[in-house]
């Protein structure tokens, strides 16, 4: 993944708190590494795995946006620098998601995304690093603890590298476009099961992240009128397709129990999360990520 290097970064869509003091403290979320499913659970799950659900926990103390503008005003910035790539991968996510809205005849409302480190206050409670990237419809925010690339690899047995990292950003931000389309209502109670519809609601997550692959190269940047990222190859689209794999249900059960039991899926088996990152990068048509309907 190479990017624009005279694109021009907008650093306001992330907030930098690493590091900083966070009022009253988080608390401690349950089960940590030792049940790997609360991972990614969290995305749409939240109160109901152990995260505080008082919203209205202070938020950490400056945003560290300044920082970020200091240092990631370009896209020659995002090739050197993880910090500016997460950055500029953002930005590429939103301009896609903002376009297609408008073609649709919606309103796409911009989702920042807070770099956290170890842990957050956030509008679905006190959050720590130990459940992963996630997603939290309340106060419409991507959660990042920039550590759980490095787990990816040596937890999962990823391959990792830029476009696993940015597969990761895009699905979480499929969630919000899910929230915004009111798709997270169809959950209910259905939460477990290879056919579920939280396996349902991950898979197609999985799809709007393959969908925005497609278009990455073509979304022009609205300072420019360039794309931002200027070149993929089909080494990011592995790198990508490895991280869905890595972080599949069944992978995860078979490191962290032994055996695999379907039942107990919510996100999908690697490969149901290969297949539909997959269909979304291959007909770049959301239509195509209907995933409530019929078999997963």
């Amino acid at each position: 993944m190479r990017f624009d290097e005279n694109a021009q970064l907008d650093t306001s869509q992330v907030q930098d708190v690493r590091g900083r003091r966070i009022p009253g403290g988080a608390k401690t979320i349950g089960g940590g590494l030792g049940t790997l499913l609360l991972l990614l659970l969290v995305t749409f799950l939240g109160p109901k795995l152990g995260i505080s659900s008082d919203a209205t926990n202070p938020p950490v103390e400056g945003d560290g946006s300044s920082e970020l503008a200091q240092k990631c005003s370009t896209g020659a910035e995002a090739n050197r620098s993880e910090d500016c790539r997460i950055v500029a991968v953002v930005n590429s996510v939103q301009d896609y998601w903002s376009n297609q809205f408008n073609r649709s005849g919606l309103e796409y409302r911009t989702a920042d995304t807070q770099l956290f480190s170890d842990a957050t206050n956030t509008g679905c409670g006190s959050a720590t690093s130990a459940v992963g990237p996630f997603y939290c419809p309340p106060d419409q925010k991507v959660y990042l603890d920039l550590s759980f690339f490095d787990e990816l690899e040596s937890r999962f047995g990823a391959e990792g590298g830029p476009f696993a990292q940015a597969y990761v950003v895009a699905h979480e931000y499929g969630h919000h476009v899910q929230n915004l389309l009111g798709t997270m209502d169809r959950v209910g109670g259905d939460r477990e099961g290879p056919q579920s519809a939280s396996v349902r609601l991950e898979l197609q997550a999985d799809c709007f992240a393959g969908i925005w692959a497609n278009h990455a190269t073509t979304t022009p940047d609205p300072e420019t009128g360039r794309p931002l990222i200027a070149e993929l190859t089909q080494a990011d689209i592995r790198q990508a397709l490895d991280a869905a794999a890595a972080v599949g249900d069944d992978r995860i059960q078979e490191a962290t129990q032994g055996q695999v039991n379907p039942e107990r899926w919510t996100h999908g088996s690697a490969e149901q999360r290969e297949k539909w990152f997959s269909t979304g990068f291959q007909t770049g048509d959301p239509n195509a990520c209907d995933t409530f309907s019929g078999s997963v």
